[in-house]
């Protein structure tokens, strides 16, 4: 498929396909013409960067942590250095659940004193 095509099914601009190629996380195939050709692999690719971004981390984690998932398989046995980078990125996470935790709490008590 086409960036175009990737960039409708995946929900990514043109622009950002763009910029994962440039910083190595896709690799499409080229058409004789020169033009980009993705397939189903890039599409989970693509996919997985958006999840991960979701979840709050940058490029950079994705782009050490991508290599270790690319298959369909969700398990398995990070190194050592990918231990503490995931590790970095759990604490993140439960420090951002209890900062919303906090803001809900203090949103949900302004509702009740106004009712």
């Amino acid at each position: 498929m086409k960036i175009g095509e990737l960039s409708r099914r995946t929900g990514v601009s043109v622009r950002m396909l763009r910029y994962y190629e440039a910083e190595g996380l896709l690799a499409p195939q080229r058409t004789g013409s020169g033009y980009r050709d993705y397939g189903p692999a890039e599409e989970q690719t693509v996919r997985r960067i958006k999840m991960l971004g979701a979840a709050g981390m940058t490029l950079e984690t994705i782009q050490q942590l991508l290599p270790c998932v690319r298959n369909n398989d969700p398990e398995f046995t990070p190194c050592n250095n990918l231990r503490k980078i995931l590790a970095d990125q759990v604490s993140l996470i439960d420090e951002r659940i209890e900062t919303l935790s906090q803001s809900r709490t203090i949103l949900a008590g302004f509702l009740s004193s106004v009712t």
